[in-house]
């Protein structure tokens, strides 16, 4: 039987993986957690929104990333990806005026999946 401690260091809230740095394969930091996109049928988070750039939340970039890109560090206290900041910011992006039609466009989404090599889920 699993104890309370062993259950909530296996799951954690969303709100509190939101504004989680993101590091890239050399270690830098390149961005943050914006949020997460979770499929409403399965229940599986399927993308991470990195917040890349900009001063307080203005003038930067949005780059949906396939969740299963990114792994966490417990060293570093964030999520590792395996791109370079240089990388992440030639991936497809978005403004937030774009977000909804971004994230609902299956060839925006498809164009994510590939600029990652991960086979799309739908």
């Amino acid at each position: 039987m699993q104890t309370q401690t062993q259950t909530s260091q296996e799951c954690i809230s969303s709100d509190r993986v939101e504004g989680t740095a993101v590091y890239g394969s050399d270690g830098d930091k390149i961005g943050s957690v914006d949020c997460i996109m979770i499929e409403k049928r399965s229940g599986q988070a399927r993308e991470a929104i990195l917040d890349v750039g900009g001063f307080l939340g203005m003038g930067g970039s949005r780059h949906a990333v396939p969740w299963q890109k990114l792994d966490y560090d417990v060293d570093q206290g964030g999520y590792k990806l395996d791109v370079t900041e240089e990388q992440l910011k030639e991936a497809p992006s978005f403004q937030d005026s774009d977000r909804e039609q971004a994230l609902s466009d299956r060839t925006h989404r498809a164009a994510v999946y590939d600029y990652y090599a991960t086979p799309v889920y739908w």
